[in-house]
């Protein structure tokens, strides 16, 4: 994806490639990357809490989320941001002032879709598998906890990840994904939903809400435009939107 953008922008001397870190050689991994000619990162589970810490500098997305997926390295210092954030309001159909949210997952993304949606102006609320997660979350960004008849529902967890990387559908398989989801005893409702969670098919909440005639907006829409946001702030250039979503479905 990055590197179909790379080329069209002219920069096909610049690369993008994955490193593989564990949790206790991350901050070691990240601030020997500088010297090693790296322009930036973006991170991923687990090490979003980590990127945050590790920064020497914070937008106020990052720092208000408490979490940072892209990491920049420009004059000697680590900079961080959440360009979850950015994805996640800009990739809604239309702004969510005014609608009730619930974010499902109180995770780094989670927090981000939390955050982002209550500046947008939406009214949010957060479910958690571990209630406990969900009310300190709550608590802390001044959002609720009800889950009954949100407008735009947005799973943030890692639910659907392993079904959305097989091939066999639900049918085949036997067991939806939703069962986790609690909310969702009495069906999709809502008039968005999103799902963070990408693979290579949809995933069955993606399925479910499509059945229900609500607007999906699905995980690889929020990858292509996070990874856009994050591919302006390290070249100062507005990315191909459309090239990086191409690639993105490429593999499907």
């Amino acid at each position: 994806m990055h590197s179909a953008a790379l080329a069209e922008m002219g920069l096909g001397d610049w690369s993008y490639e994955a490193i593989e870190v564990s949790p206790e050689r991350f901050e070691e991994l990240v601030r020997s990357l500088p010297e090693q000619g790296f322009a930036g990162v973006n991170v991923t589970v687990p090490h979003k809490l980590s990127a945050l810490a590790v920064a020497d500098e914070m937008t106020d997305a990052a720092r208000g989320i408490g979490a940072a997926n892209t990491l920049t390295f420009a004059g000697g210092r680590i900079q961080a941001e959440n360009t979850d954030a950015t994805a996640i309001v800009a990739a809604l159909p239309r702004p969510p002032q005014g609608m009730r949210a619930l974010v499902m997952g109180a995770g780094g993304s989670g927090r981000a879709a939390v955050w982002a949606l209550q500046h947008a102006g939406a009214q949010v609320n957060v479910w958690n598998r571990t209630s406990e997660t969900a009310e300190a979350l709550a608590r802390e960004l001044g959002v609720g906890l009800d889950t009954n008849a949100p407008d735009i529902l947005v799973n943030a967890t890692t639910v659907g990840l392993a079904g959305a990387n097989e091939t066999a559908p639900e049918a085949e398989r036997g067991q939806s994904d939703l069962k986790p989801f609690t909310p969702l005893t009495d069906g999709l409702k809502a008039e968005v939903v999103m799902d963070l969670v990408y693979g290579s098919r949809d995933t069955d909440l993606i399925v479910a809400a499509r059945a229900a005639g609500a607007t999906v907006v699905d995980g690889l829409e929020i990858l292509a435009r996070q990874g856009a946001a994050s591919l302006e702030i390290w070249t100062g250039t507005e990315p191909p939107l459309d090239t990086m979503r191409r690639a993105a479905r490429g593999s499907r």
